[in-house]
């Protein structure tokens, strides 16, 4: 089981108005996915060596 990187409950909630469940290996994923992007927005500001903050642009 990875870290969990989102709030499950806030998570819930959104699927919960969505009309949904949530199922079980569902938060695991989504914090794996979310993990995955971080690291290419780091990545992508490591190899420009231009700045130290990431921002929204990072994430394209």
């Amino acid at each position: 089981m990875a870290e969990t990187l989102v709030v499950v409950s806030k998570i819930k909630k959104l699927v919960k108005d969505a009309g949904l469940r949530t199922g079980g290996d569902y938060i695991d994923a989504l914090s794996v996915k979310i993990a995955g992007m971080i690291s290419a927005s780091v990545q992508k500001v490591q190899a420009d060596g231009k700045k130290k903050t990431l921002s929204a642009e990072d994430l394209l």
